[in-house]
Protein backbone atom coordinates (compact mmCIF):
# COMPACT_ATOMS: atom_id res chain seq x y z
CA UNK A 1 0.00 0.00 0.00
CA UNK A 2 3.09 2.46 0.73
CA UNK A 3 4.45 1.55 -2.21
CA UNK A 4 1.37 2.11 -4.17
CA UNK A 5 0.93 5.72 -2.96
CA UNK A 6 4.55 6.83 -2.86
CA UNK A 7 4.20 5.53 -6.54
CA UNK A 8 0.71 8.44 -6.98
CA UNK A 9 2.81 10.74 -5.65
CA UNK A 10 5.43 10.72 -8.26
CA UNK A 11 2.98 11.04 -10.98
CA UNK A 12 0.90 13.59 -9.40
CA UNK A 13 4.17 15.39 -8.68
CA UNK A 14 5.48 14.82 -12.26
CA UNK A 15 1.52 15.75 -13.68
CA UNK A 16 2.03 18.85 -11.60
CA UNK A 17 5.49 20.00 -12.95
CA UNK A 18 4.37 19.04 -16.32
CA UNK A 19 3.25 22.78 -17.59
CA UNK A 20 3.30 24.09 -21.30
CA UNK A 21 5.79 26.79 -21.51
CA UNK A 22 5.23 29.72 -24.10
CA UNK A 23 8.38 31.92 -24.52
CA UNK A 24 7.26 35.54 -24.76
CA UNK A 25 9.91 38.16 -26.26
CA UNK A 26 9.92 41.91 -25.77
CA UNK A 27 11.42 44.76 -26.89
CA UNK A 28 11.13 47.89 -25.71
CA UNK A 29 13.12 46.62 -22.00
CA UNK A 30 13.51 48.71 -18.76
CA UNK A 31 13.23 47.86 -15.36
CA UNK A 32 9.75 50.02 -14.89
CA UNK A 33 8.40 48.35 -17.72
CA UNK A 34 9.92 44.75 -16.75
CA UNK A 35 8.16 44.85 -13.33
CA UNK A 36 4.74 45.78 -14.97
CA UNK A 37 5.35 42.97 -17.50
CA UNK A 38 6.02 40.52 -15.01
CA UNK A 39 2.89 41.71 -12.91
CA UNK A 40 0.50 40.46 -15.75
CA UNK A 41 2.31 37.57 -16.55
CA UNK A 42 1.78 36.07 -13.05
CA UNK A 43 -1.84 37.01 -13.20
CA UNK A 44 -2.19 34.57 -16.57
CA UNK A 45 -0.58 32.38 -15.06
CA UNK A 46 -2.30 32.10 -11.70
CA UNK A 47 -5.33 32.19 -14.00
CA UNK A 48 -3.80 29.23 -16.35
CA UNK A 49 -2.40 27.04 -13.85
CA UNK A 50 -0.79 24.64 -16.40
CA UNK A 51 0.52 27.59 -17.81
CA UNK A 52 4.41 28.99 -17.77
CA UNK A 53 5.77 32.00 -19.54
CA UNK A 54 9.07 32.38 -20.31
CA UNK A 55 10.35 36.05 -20.84
CA UNK A 56 13.01 36.96 -22.56
CA UNK A 57 14.08 40.57 -22.31
CA UNK A 58 17.23 41.16 -24.29
CA UNK A 59 18.46 45.12 -24.35
CA UNK A 60 16.26 47.65 -26.05
CA UNK A 61 19.18 48.73 -28.24
CA UNK A 62 19.70 45.07 -29.81
CA UNK A 63 16.09 43.86 -29.04
CA UNK A 64 14.79 43.23 -32.56
CA UNK A 65 18.37 42.23 -34.18
CA UNK A 66 17.65 39.28 -31.04
CA UNK A 67 14.41 38.60 -32.72
CA UNK A 68 15.10 38.81 -36.65
CA UNK A 69 17.85 35.88 -35.52
CA UNK A 70 15.76 33.99 -33.14
CA UNK A 71 13.20 34.05 -36.07
CA UNK A 72 15.29 33.45 -38.81
CA UNK A 73 17.25 30.05 -37.10
CA UNK A 74 13.45 28.92 -35.93
CA UNK A 75 14.33 29.29 -32.14
CA UNK A 76 11.64 28.46 -29.58
CA UNK A 77 9.39 30.99 -29.16
CA UNK A 78 5.61 31.82 -29.55
CA UNK A 79 5.21 35.29 -28.60
CA UNK A 80 7.30 37.96 -30.17
CA UNK A 81 6.59 42.08 -29.66
CA UNK A 82 6.20 43.88 -32.46
CA UNK A 83 6.46 47.30 -33.13
CA UNK A 84 5.13 49.57 -36.36
CA UNK A 85 8.06 50.19 -37.97
CA UNK A 86 9.21 46.28 -37.37
CA UNK A 87 5.89 44.61 -38.52
CA UNK A 88 6.63 44.54 -42.21
CA UNK A 89 10.32 43.11 -41.78
CA UNK A 90 9.04 40.50 -39.48
CA UNK A 91 6.33 39.41 -41.43
CA UNK A 92 8.08 39.85 -44.98
CA UNK A 93 10.13 37.22 -43.33
CA UNK A 94 6.94 34.77 -42.44
CA UNK A 95 7.80 34.98 -39.22
CA UNK A 96 5.01 36.39 -37.90
CA UNK A 97 0.92 34.42 -37.66
CA UNK A 98 -1.55 35.72 -39.61
CA UNK A 99 -4.25 36.76 -36.72
CA UNK A 100 -7.30 37.61 -38.97
CA UNK A 101 -9.16 34.34 -37.78
CA UNK A 102 -8.37 34.73 -34.61
CA UNK A 103 -9.92 38.79 -34.81
CA UNK A 104 -12.91 37.57 -36.59
CA UNK A 105 -14.23 35.63 -33.45
CA UNK A 106 -12.41 38.06 -31.34
CA UNK A 107 -15.00 40.58 -29.23
CA UNK A 108 -12.62 43.11 -28.48
CA UNK A 109 -12.09 44.31 -32.04
CA UNK A 110 -15.38 46.10 -32.26
CA UNK A 111 -13.70 48.44 -29.16
CA UNK A 112 -10.17 49.28 -30.50
CA UNK A 113 -9.60 53.19 -31.32
CA UNK A 114 -10.77 54.18 -35.06
CA UNK A 115 -9.33 52.87 -37.68
CA UNK A 116 -6.39 50.94 -35.42
CA UNK A 117 -6.98 47.72 -36.67
CA UNK A 118 -6.61 49.13 -40.10
CA UNK A 119 -2.94 50.79 -39.24
CA UNK A 120 -1.89 47.28 -38.05
CA UNK A 121 -2.86 45.64 -41.49
CA UNK A 122 0.11 47.74 -43.19
CA UNK A 123 1.46 44.85 -44.07
CA UNK A 124 -0.41 42.49 -47.19
CA UNK A 125 -3.64 44.15 -45.67
CA UNK A 126 -3.60 41.61 -42.66
CA UNK A 127 -3.21 41.99 -38.94
CA UNK A 128 0.18 40.10 -38.02
CA UNK A 129 -0.04 41.83 -34.30
CA UNK A 130 -2.27 43.31 -31.76
CA UNK A 131 -1.65 46.43 -30.58
CA UNK A 132 -1.27 47.02 -26.80
CA UNK A 133 0.34 50.29 -26.76
CA UNK A 134 -0.73 53.11 -28.85
CA UNK A 135 1.53 56.59 -29.47
CA UNK A 136 -0.19 59.47 -31.33
CA UNK A 137 1.05 63.41 -30.93
CA UNK A 138 -0.52 65.74 -28.93
CA UNK A 139 -0.10 68.95 -27.61
CA UNK A 140 0.91 69.42 -23.69
CA UNK A 141 0.85 73.20 -22.71
CA UNK A 142 1.92 74.61 -19.12
CA UNK A 143 -1.13 76.19 -17.98
CA UNK A 144 1.59 78.06 -15.27
CA UNK A 145 3.82 79.60 -17.34
CA UNK A 146 1.05 80.37 -20.07
CA UNK A 147 -1.24 81.78 -17.26
CA UNK A 148 2.05 84.07 -16.16
CA UNK A 149 1.66 85.51 -19.54
CA UNK A 150 -2.20 86.49 -19.43
CA UNK A 151 -2.96 83.32 -21.70
CA UNK A 152 -5.90 81.48 -20.13
CA UNK A 153 -6.04 78.37 -23.31
CA UNK A 154 -4.38 76.35 -25.64
CA UNK A 155 -3.98 77.47 -29.20
CA UNK A 156 -6.81 76.12 -31.85
CA UNK A 157 -4.66 76.70 -34.90
CA UNK A 158 -0.78 76.42 -36.28
CA UNK A 159 -1.41 80.55 -36.69
CA UNK A 160 -2.14 80.93 -33.24
CA UNK A 161 0.60 78.61 -32.20
CA UNK A 162 3.02 80.51 -33.92
CA UNK A 163 1.91 83.89 -32.49
CA UNK A 164 1.84 82.69 -28.77
CA UNK A 165 4.97 80.98 -29.29
CA UNK A 166 6.65 84.49 -30.89
CA UNK A 167 4.78 86.81 -27.82
CA UNK A 168 6.47 84.02 -25.25
CA UNK A 169 9.64 84.41 -26.22
CA UNK A 170 12.47 86.31 -24.82
CA UNK A 171 15.92 84.93 -25.01
CA UNK A 172 16.96 87.41 -22.50
CA UNK A 173 14.67 86.67 -20.19
CA UNK A 174 15.56 82.54 -21.20
CA UNK A 175 11.88 82.17 -21.78
CA UNK A 176 10.90 80.50 -25.18
CA UNK A 177 7.89 79.01 -27.10
CA UNK A 178 8.02 75.72 -28.63
CA UNK A 179 9.71 73.20 -27.87
CA UNK A 180 11.44 72.48 -30.88
CA UNK A 181 12.60 68.66 -32.11
CA UNK A 182 15.45 69.04 -34.26
CA UNK A 183 17.19 65.48 -34.59
CA UNK A 184 16.49 62.24 -32.78
CA UNK A 185 14.33 61.16 -36.28
CA UNK A 186 11.75 64.72 -35.77
CA UNK A 187 9.57 63.56 -39.08
CA UNK A 188 6.39 62.92 -37.10
CA UNK A 189 6.62 66.76 -36.26
CA UNK A 190 7.91 67.84 -39.74
CA UNK A 191 4.90 66.01 -41.16
CA UNK A 192 2.19 67.35 -38.92
CA UNK A 193 3.05 70.72 -39.61
CA UNK A 194 3.13 70.15 -43.31
CA UNK A 195 0.63 68.33 -43.63
CA UNK A 196 -1.77 70.48 -41.77
CA UNK A 197 -2.16 72.58 -45.02
CA UNK A 198 -3.85 70.32 -46.60
CA UNK A 199 -7.57 69.47 -46.82
CA UNK A 200 -7.19 66.41 -49.03
CA UNK A 201 -5.05 63.70 -47.42
CA UNK A 202 -4.86 60.51 -48.23
CA UNK A 203 -6.08 58.34 -45.56
CA UNK A 204 -4.38 55.73 -46.43
CA UNK A 205 -0.81 57.66 -47.11
CA UNK A 206 -0.20 60.92 -45.93
CA UNK A 207 3.03 61.98 -48.05
CA UNK A 208 0.11 61.54 -51.01
CA UNK A 209 -3.48 63.81 -51.59
CA UNK A 210 -6.38 61.80 -52.18
CA UNK A 211 -5.60 62.43 -56.03
CA UNK A 212 -2.69 60.16 -55.29
CA UNK A 213 0.00 62.82 -56.18
CA UNK A 214 2.92 63.92 -54.02
CA UNK A 215 2.31 66.17 -51.31
CA UNK A 216 6.08 67.31 -51.50
CA UNK A 217 5.80 68.90 -54.99
CA UNK A 218 2.40 70.50 -53.72
CA UNK A 219 2.53 74.51 -53.07
CA UNK A 220 1.11 73.87 -49.78
CA UNK A 221 3.70 71.35 -48.61
CA UNK A 222 6.09 74.72 -48.52
CA UNK A 223 3.85 77.33 -46.76
CA UNK A 224 3.70 74.47 -43.85
CA UNK A 225 7.35 74.15 -44.01
CA UNK A 226 8.26 77.85 -43.99
CA UNK A 227 5.97 77.85 -41.03
CA UNK A 228 7.58 75.04 -39.55
CA UNK A 229 11.23 76.80 -40.12
CA UNK A 230 9.76 80.03 -38.37
CA UNK A 231 8.90 78.53 -35.14
CA UNK A 232 12.29 77.17 -34.88
CA UNK A 233 14.28 80.73 -36.03
CA UNK A 234 11.18 82.87 -33.72
CA UNK A 235 10.30 81.14 -30.92
CA UNK A 236 12.75 78.28 -29.86
CA UNK A 237 16.43 78.40 -28.84
CA UNK A 238 19.25 78.22 -31.25
CA UNK A 239 20.22 74.97 -29.69
CA UNK A 240 17.04 73.18 -30.47
CA UNK A 241 18.31 72.38 -33.80
CA UNK A 242 20.18 69.23 -31.71
CA UNK A 243 17.74 68.47 -29.28
CA UNK A 244 16.18 65.14 -28.85
CA UNK A 245 13.56 63.51 -26.88
CA UNK A 246 15.16 64.04 -23.64
CA UNK A 247 15.94 67.80 -24.14
CA UNK A 248 12.20 68.50 -25.29
CA UNK A 249 10.51 66.98 -21.80
CA UNK A 250 13.82 69.02 -19.93
CA UNK A 251 12.63 72.09 -21.16
CA UNK A 252 9.18 71.54 -20.78
CA UNK A 253 9.21 70.93 -17.13
CA UNK A 254 12.14 73.75 -16.46
CA UNK A 255 9.35 76.14 -18.05
CA UNK A 256 11.56 77.31 -20.96
CA UNK A 257 9.06 76.37 -23.57
CA UNK A 258 5.65 75.52 -22.85
CA UNK A 259 4.25 74.45 -26.04
CA UNK A 260 4.94 70.91 -27.11
CA UNK A 261 4.17 68.49 -29.27
CA UNK A 262 4.48 64.80 -27.95
CA UNK A 263 3.40 60.95 -27.43
CA UNK A 264 1.85 60.03 -24.32
CA UNK A 265 4.63 58.01 -22.59
CA UNK A 266 5.69 61.66 -21.72
CA UNK A 267 3.38 61.32 -19.16
CA UNK A 268 5.45 58.51 -17.35
CA UNK A 269 7.77 60.86 -17.45
CA UNK A 270 6.05 64.52 -15.95
CA UNK A 271 4.44 62.39 -13.71
CA UNK A 272 7.65 61.96 -11.22
CA UNK A 273 8.60 65.45 -12.45
CA UNK A 274 5.58 67.95 -12.69
CA UNK A 275 3.16 68.12 -10.87
CA UNK A 276 0.00 67.45 -12.30
CA UNK A 277 -1.96 70.72 -12.08
CA UNK A 278 0.83 72.81 -13.77
CA UNK A 279 0.53 70.77 -17.27
CA UNK A 280 -2.59 69.35 -19.37
CA UNK A 281 -2.86 67.81 -22.94
CA UNK A 282 -4.98 69.43 -26.18
CA UNK A 283 -5.78 68.51 -29.34
CA UNK A 284 -2.90 69.38 -32.08
CA UNK A 285 -3.47 73.08 -33.62
CA UNK A 286 -4.96 72.69 -36.79
CA UNK A 287 -4.61 74.21 -39.96
CA UNK A 288 -6.05 76.62 -42.62
CA UNK A 289 -8.71 74.25 -43.74
CA UNK A 290 -9.45 73.45 -40.26
CA UNK A 291 -7.62 69.75 -40.69
CA UNK A 292 -4.52 67.79 -38.69
CA UNK A 293 -3.54 64.42 -39.86
CA UNK A 294 -1.99 62.56 -36.91
CA UNK A 295 -0.82 58.91 -36.93
CA UNK A 296 -0.49 55.92 -34.90
CA UNK A 297 2.08 54.82 -33.77
CA UNK A 298 1.45 51.55 -32.00
CA UNK A 299 2.95 47.98 -30.68
CA UNK A 300 1.48 44.93 -29.47
CA UNK A 301 2.23 40.78 -29.52
CA UNK A 302 2.26 38.67 -32.41
CA UNK A 303 1.91 35.43 -32.43
CA UNK A 304 5.62 33.18 -34.46
CA UNK A 305 3.94 31.56 -37.17
CA UNK A 306 6.08 28.34 -36.35
CA UNK A 307 5.00 28.05 -32.53
CA UNK A 308 3.24 25.09 -31.27
CA UNK A 309 1.06 26.36 -29.29
CA UNK A 310 -0.31 29.19 -31.34
CA UNK A 311 -3.96 28.78 -29.55
CA UNK A 312 -2.10 29.48 -26.10
CA UNK A 313 -0.47 32.39 -27.54
CA UNK A 314 -3.73 34.07 -28.49
CA UNK A 315 -4.99 33.08 -25.21
CA UNK A 316 -2.56 35.71 -23.63
CA UNK A 317 -2.71 38.18 -26.08
CA UNK A 318 -6.76 38.04 -25.06
CA UNK A 319 -6.09 38.15 -21.42
CA UNK A 320 -3.32 41.41 -22.35
CA UNK A 321 -5.85 43.00 -24.46
CA UNK A 322 -8.75 42.50 -21.70
CA UNK A 323 -9.81 46.04 -20.83
CA UNK A 324 -8.70 45.78 -16.97
CA UNK A 325 -5.23 44.52 -17.69
CA UNK A 326 -5.24 47.25 -20.68
CA UNK A 327 -5.80 50.02 -18.06
CA UNK A 328 -3.05 48.86 -15.43
CA UNK A 329 -0.49 48.58 -17.94
CA UNK A 330 -1.52 51.67 -19.58
CA UNK A 331 -1.26 53.69 -16.45
CA UNK A 332 1.66 52.65 -15.34
CA UNK A 333 3.30 52.46 -18.46
CA UNK A 334 2.25 55.61 -19.96
CA UNK A 335 0.72 55.37 -23.29
CA UNK A 336 -2.62 55.35 -24.63
CA UNK A 337 -4.85 52.31 -24.17
CA UNK A 338 -5.82 51.01 -27.61
CA UNK A 339 -9.63 49.87 -26.41
CA UNK A 340 -12.04 52.53 -26.09
CA UNK A 341 -13.74 50.96 -23.26
CA UNK A 342 -10.39 51.62 -20.79
CA UNK A 343 -11.40 55.51 -21.63
CA UNK A 344 -14.82 54.73 -20.61
CA UNK A 345 -14.15 52.97 -17.50
CA UNK A 346 -11.25 54.45 -15.57
CA UNK A 347 -11.67 57.76 -14.63
CA UNK A 348 -7.95 58.12 -15.15
CA UNK A 349 -7.92 58.38 -18.65
CA UNK A 350 -10.69 60.97 -18.26
CA UNK A 351 -8.35 63.80 -16.61
CA UNK A 352 -6.69 66.66 -17.92
CA UNK A 353 -3.68 64.16 -19.08
CA UNK A 354 -5.74 62.45 -21.72
CA UNK A 355 -8.10 65.55 -23.22
CA UNK A 356 -6.60 66.07 -26.10
CA UNK A 357 -6.54 62.70 -27.35
CA UNK A 358 -9.59 61.73 -26.35
CA UNK A 359 -10.91 65.10 -27.99
CA UNK A 360 -9.30 64.37 -31.33
CA UNK A 361 -10.29 60.59 -31.44
CA UNK A 362 -13.92 62.13 -31.20
CA UNK A 363 -13.39 64.96 -33.71
CA UNK A 364 -12.67 63.44 -37.14
CA UNK A 365 -13.99 66.30 -39.10
CA UNK A 366 -10.93 67.92 -37.91
CA UNK A 367 -8.58 65.20 -36.89
CA UNK A 368 -8.05 62.95 -39.88
CA UNK A 369 -5.69 59.54 -38.39
CA UNK A 370 -3.56 58.94 -41.39
CA UNK A 371 -0.90 56.18 -42.28
CA UNK A 372 2.73 57.53 -42.80
CA UNK A 373 3.80 54.69 -45.31
CA UNK A 374 5.97 52.74 -43.33
CA UNK A 375 5.50 49.56 -45.36
CA UNK A 376 7.72 50.93 -47.86
CA UNK A 377 11.66 49.37 -47.73
CA UNK A 378 12.53 53.13 -48.03
CA UNK A 379 11.18 54.39 -45.18
CA UNK A 380 14.56 53.85 -43.23
CA UNK A 381 16.38 55.56 -45.38
CA UNK A 382 13.58 58.32 -45.66
CA UNK A 383 13.66 59.40 -42.24
CA UNK A 384 17.47 59.72 -42.44
CA UNK A 385 17.19 62.05 -45.69
CA UNK A 386 14.50 63.60 -43.65
CA UNK A 387 16.35 64.66 -40.61
CA UNK A 388 19.70 65.37 -42.60
CA UNK A 389 18.07 67.93 -44.96
CA UNK A 390 15.75 69.40 -42.48
CA UNK A 391 18.94 70.15 -40.24
CA UNK A 392 20.63 71.95 -43.91
CA UNK A 393 17.48 74.27 -43.93
CA UNK A 394 16.85 75.22 -40.22
CA UNK A 395 21.22 75.58 -40.26
CA UNK A 396 21.17 78.29 -43.42
CA UNK A 397 22.49 75.78 -45.69
CA UNK A 398 19.55 75.11 -47.76
CA UNK A 399 16.54 76.77 -49.02
CA UNK A 400 12.66 75.16 -48.36
CA UNK A 401 12.37 74.93 -52.10
CA UNK A 402 16.12 72.68 -52.38
CA UNK A 403 14.64 70.45 -49.62
CA UNK A 404 11.01 69.50 -51.09
CA UNK A 405 12.74 68.75 -54.52
CA UNK A 406 14.57 66.13 -52.73
CA UNK A 407 12.07 65.02 -50.94
CA UNK A 408 9.98 64.55 -53.66
CA UNK A 409 12.23 63.03 -55.95
CA UNK A 410 13.01 60.64 -53.32
CA UNK A 411 9.62 59.52 -52.87
CA UNK A 412 9.04 59.30 -56.90
CA UNK A 413 12.58 57.10 -57.13
CA UNK A 414 10.77 54.67 -54.54
CA UNK A 415 7.69 54.46 -56.40
CA UNK A 416 5.51 56.18 -54.13
CA UNK A 417 2.62 57.52 -55.86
Amino acid sequence: MKKLIAFLLIVLSVFLLAKTTLTVVEVFTSPERDAILKNIIEQFEEQNPGVKINLISPPYETAYQKIYTMISNKQPVDIVEVGDWSLSTLAAMGGLENLEPYIANWDGAKYMLPNLLEFARIYKGKAYLIPNAVYAKTLFIRKDVLKKYGIERAPKTVFELYGMASYLTDPRRGQYGYDFRGKGYPTDFIDLFVTSFFDDIDPNNMYLTKDGKLIWSDPRAKYGLELYVKIFKDTAPKDAVNWGFSEQINSFVSGIAPLLYQDPDTLGILKSNLPDNLFETDPLPVGPYGKAYPHYGFSGWGIVSYSKHKDLAWKFIEFFNSPKVLSYWCKNYGVLPPDKRVYENDPYFKSDKYKGWIEMFNDPEHYQFTKQPIWSEAWGKWTELQERTMQEVLLGKKSVDQVLREWSEFWEKAGLK
